[in-house]
């Protein structure tokens, strides 16, 4: 007979890792912070309120409550509380709190999405770098290849590129539509079946060049095609004075992951036979290339002008639930976007824990630990490297579309080297490896650059303080300094991966292990070590451990 199972009850709260119940803590938090966060984005209330008011919409104040309502998200995940007080703070704070506050604010908006997008590239780039340990500092490139997609299509510019080709032609036909869709199909045909042939059995010099032959002619075949539909379609230039019908939203949301999976292949191919200081050096000088490219492709891009207006989706139902809630007609894109980034969020996050427990996530870790022993193992390195490019790419493309959507203008400007940096400097100070790590520092690095240092700036700026010192000026600095700090203090990051926690820690847990006479058999003799392959205890010791 066996016993009864017991099912668990969610409204019990289990003891986890120690920690004392802080339910009641978490729900007091909840409400006093959402009630201020409410409350001084109130413009008419804050008016009301004479003094007080003016003390909360002070831009230091105003940043710190900000701070603090966004940090109930985080507790609720960290701290010891019933389940059900840590699914309502969460669910409470961003479907409920946060369009409440920022149906007062659009800037409250504006500011969490801003939070959710470099989360969702943090989260890719951490695939690449805290995962695969592929240090890339082009990152950004695969961002502008989503925002480009989908900028030139929904906007005027589109119009322009096919009165273009409608102008000059050439010998572009129907003709030609047909040879590079025939081109196109044939050469990938036979890429997928050299690549199955390479599988089964050892490539040779036949099947590489048959494999290059092959690239050439599936990039002609697309070239040859991509002409004649521009061609074809230019007649219908005038009607898409305003850009695609914004319809194809949902169509180019897949459209730029595919894009920016396929440039992450087409750079990932010749550079990542490099790894360390080589590959962030290539990686570097190919971002910047799309850069370039962005900033001289007149006909495509506009060049330093950039692209405006840029379209986003056009959602009727979406848009009258908006507007029974109270939100204002020019509220509505960016309350839809909101919605859109917290499900792509939701999915990036699920995509990324369900790669770190599958075989592809712990041959990528592999690698990052000892590419040698990986390969050694069995672990093909290049496919893998390709893989964790691409699906990093692919969420930097989905981002990149988004963000082209919501503000609705963008320009090289916009993908900059800084921009990269920005994003590594999310995945290290929230820790490697480490998911809640790297979406807590991609909030810490958003807030810090666009509410707390600007409103330190803002808030000092009458106080007569010299300019040269002024802390508006020296936003840049005090960021430095932050990180400098952190990396000094806590190398880890703020919420670190287990896995990498000990591995930064290692000699202090060897030592505590000795300290308490852990240390197994190397610490029951009590004198030198002598083991073979490591350093001899003295100077004049021979190597191996001989006496």
């Amino acid at each position: 007979m066996t016993a009864p199972t017991s099912t668990p009850n969610p409204f019990k709260n289990l003891p986890r890792n120690g920690q004392p119940d802080r339910t009641l803590l978490l729900m007091v938090f909840f409400i006093i912070t959402s009630g201020i966060l409410l409350a001084s984005h109130n413009a008419p209330l804050m008016e009301s309120m004479g003094s007080l008011g003016g003390f909360l919409k002070n831009p230091i104040v105003e940043a710190l409550f900000v701070s603090l309502f966004l940090a109930n998200v985080l507790f609720a995940y960290l701290w010891n509380a019933a389940p059900w007080a840590r699914a309502l703070v969460g669910v409470g704070s961003l479907l409920f709190v946060l369009p409440l506050a920022g149906r007062e604010d659009t800037s409250l908006l504006d500011l969490s999405i801003q939070i959710m997008i470099f989360a969702a590239l943090a989260l890719g780039l951490n695939i690449v770098v805290g995962l695969a340990g592929l240090l890339d500092l082009g990152y950004i490139a695969f961002f502008a290849v989503g925002a480009y997609l989908w900028g030139i299509f929904a906007s005027p510019r589109f119009a322009e590129v096919l009165r273009y080709y409608g102008e000059n032609p050439g010998a572009t036909n129907a003709g030609t539509l047909a040879i590079g869709l025939f081109l196109l199909v044939v050469t990938i045909a036979s890429l997928v079946y050299i690549s199955r042939l390479t599988a089964r059995t050892a490539p040779t010099a036949t099947t590489t060049w048959s494999f290059r032959l092959a690239s050439l002619g599936a990039v002609a075949g697309l070239t040859l095609t991509l002409r004649a539909m521009m061609v074809l379609l230019s007649g219908s230039a005038d009607s898409l004075e305003a850009g695609i019908n914004p319809g194809f939203f949902w169509l180019f949301l897949a459209l730029s992951i595919m894009a920016a999976a396929i440039v992450g292949v087409l750079i990932g191919l010749p550079v990542l036979k490099l790894k360390g200081d080589y590959l962030a050096i290539i990686t570097l000088g190919l971002g910047e290339v799309i850069r370039v490219l962005a900033n001289n492709l007149d006909l495509y891009s506009a060049g330093s002008q950039g692209i405006t207006p840029i379209g986003t989706a056009s959602v009727p139902w979406f848009n009258a639930a908006a507007g029974a809630l109270g939100f204002a007609e020019d509220q509505h894109y960016l309350l839809f976007l909101y919605a859109l980034v917290l499900v792509v969020i939701g999915v990036v996050l699920l995509v990324n824990v369900r790669l770190d427990r599958s075989r592809i996530g712990r041959a990528w870790i592999a690698i990052r630990d000892d590419e040698v022993a990986a390969q050694a193992m069995g672990v093909p390195l290049m496919q893998t490297k390709l893989i964790a490019f691409a699906t990093g790419a692919s969420f930097a493309g989905v981002m990149g579309m988004i963000f082209a959507a919501k503000q609705t203008f963008i320009s090289p400007e916009s993908f900059v080297l800084n921009q990269s940096i920005m994003v590594l400097a999310m995945v290290i100070l929230g820790g490697m490896g480490s998911f809640p790590g790297v979406i807590l520092g991609a909030a810490v690095v958003t807030l810090l650059n666009l509410r707390i240092l600007p409103g330190l700036g803002e808030a000092t700026a009458n106080l007569g303080i010299p300019q040269e010192v002024n802390p508006g000026q020296l936003q840049r600095l005090i960021f430095g300094a932050i990180l400098v700090a952190m990396m000094l203090l806590r190398p880890e990051g703020l919420l670190p991966n287990r896995r990498r926690q000990l591995e930064l820690h290692h000699e202090d847990h060897q030592e505590d292990d000795s300290a308490q006479g852990n240390a197994g058999a190397l610490g029951k003799g009590g004198g030198d070590v002598y083991s073979a392959g490591y350093a001899p205890a003295k100077e004049d010791d021979k190597a191996g451990g001989s006496r």
